[in-house]
């Protein structure tokens, strides 16, 4: 401030700190139930982990075939920045992503509409049951020879693993609507149409929803087997790549991103159910 030549200079005004609220007992009870939650459902995993990393950090376990999680993390980190994984976690997305929408693009129509004709699902259920209990990659070299070694056959036998569940479980769940929903709704006019839409539909979206996981879980399995078969990309190319060059800390990574891939999708599975499925909760 300047008053006729002369400078004053004001020092500022400090707000004095708050001082923090003390932890009050509620606080403290719901930390310590939240903390119980989380040991009770994850205590054995962080346990599994905390062993393996000591194990092999103090030679319990042969490194080189269990290498310690802290260098397994470090090379899935490096695999990762350098861009290495990229293309390979690309690829498996890819054919993991077009093969598991197959399923379900001819899955769900077909299982709604077998579940609401009992004759036709009397008829093909035997085939069904036969294809189903039939090993996708004992097939595999088949749909090689059929459709060669490049990406359908990949996806082709992706696809065939990921049907089933779907289809068999859309099925199951068409068939399970309460008998007592479909006379009050045709009690009250209901047509074919609205039956279908208003009350079959929902009733059977929560089995639907299970046949989906399950379905995303196998094209994830199949995956790994598709791609150590005549690849040169991909998650489950690298899993064999370092199995054979003796990089077991690459094959883990590669392993561990997989294991992520599949709870990443399976979390979004559950929070679309909960979204679609609000009447019934996901287990």
């Amino acid at each position: 401030m300047a008053f006729q030549g002369l400078e004053i200079s004001v020092p500022p005004i400090e707000t004095p700190a708050r001082p923090l609220p003390p932890l009050s007992g509620a606080n403290l009870r719901r930390g310590v139930e939240a903390g119980a939650r989380v040991l009770s459902r994850y205590g054995l995993l962080l346990g599994f982990l905390a062993l393996w990393q000591i194990a092999a950090s103090a030679g319990w376990l042969n490194p080189s075939v269990f290498p310690p999680l802290d260098r397994i993390a470090a090379t899935l980190w490096q695999g990762i920045v350098s861009g290495a994984l990229l293309d390979d976690i690309a690829i498996s997305l890819q054919r993991a992503g077009i093969a598991f929408a197959a399923s379900v693009a001819v899955g769900v129509p077909l299982g709604l509409a077998m579940g609401q004709m009992p004759a036709v699902e009397r008829a093909l259920d035997p085939i069904l049951q036969l294809f189903r209990q039939t090993s996708a990659l004992a097939l595999y070299p088949v749909f090689i020879l059929l459709l060669g070694l490049g990406e359908t056959s990949k996806i082709f036998v992706i696809f065939w693993a990921s049907l089933f569940p779907i289809l068999l479980a859309t099925i199951g769940g068409v068939q399970q609507v309460d008998g007592k929903l479909l006379e009050m709704a045709r009690s009250f006019g209901a047509g074919r149409l609205t039956l279908f839409a208003r009350v079959i539909l929902p009733a059977a979206v929560p089995a639907i929803f299970v046949g989906l996981r399950l379905s995303g879980t196998t094209a994830l399995l199949l995956l790994i087997a598709a791609e150590m078969i005549g690849a040169n990309k991909g998650l489950g190319f690298q899993v064999m790549n370092a199995q054979f060059n003796f990089r077991t800390d690459l094959m883990f990574a590669a392993i561990f991103l997989l294991a992520f891939l599949g709870l990443a999708l399976n979390a979004a599975l559950v929070a679309a159910q909960a979204r679609f499925c609000r009447w019934s909760e996901p287990r």
